[in-house]
């Protein structure tokens, strides 16, 4: 029996978050970007799946920036590590989001 041929892709998402009660960001943080790695049909299942996945986790999604592919980021020169190429095999895998990278922000005025 051979394994069925997976139509899920992996998607680079920048996804903006504000402030939610008990969402784990510094006290003084107005917010963060989250690099995020998403398996998905279509980039719009990927921002979906993500989306709610974050409000889980008390978090407020407030923007969704889409990168495409690996492929398509490729295509389009972008520089990709191999640990990034590594997050976005497992997501595929484990047909999950995964969070590379939280920055938080920070009021300048403070």
């Amino acid at each position: 029996m051979t394994k069925k041929e997976s139509r899920q892709q992996v998607y680079t998402l920048l996804v903006e978050v504000g402030r939610h009660t008990g969402d784990g960001l510094p006290e003084a943080a107005t917010g963060a970007a989250l690099m995020c790695f998403a398996s998905g049909v279509d980039e719009a299942e990927a921002v979906r799946e993500t989306v709610a996945i974050l409000k889980q986790a008390d978090l407020a999604p407030l923007d969704v920036s889409g990168y495409g592919t690996l492929e398509e980021r490729l295509a389009e020169g972008h520089d990709i590590s191999d640990d990034e190429k590594a997050l976005m095999a497992r997501a595929l895998e484990e047909n999950s989001v995964i969070v590379a990278q939280m920055t938080p922000f920070f009021d300048k005025a403070e």
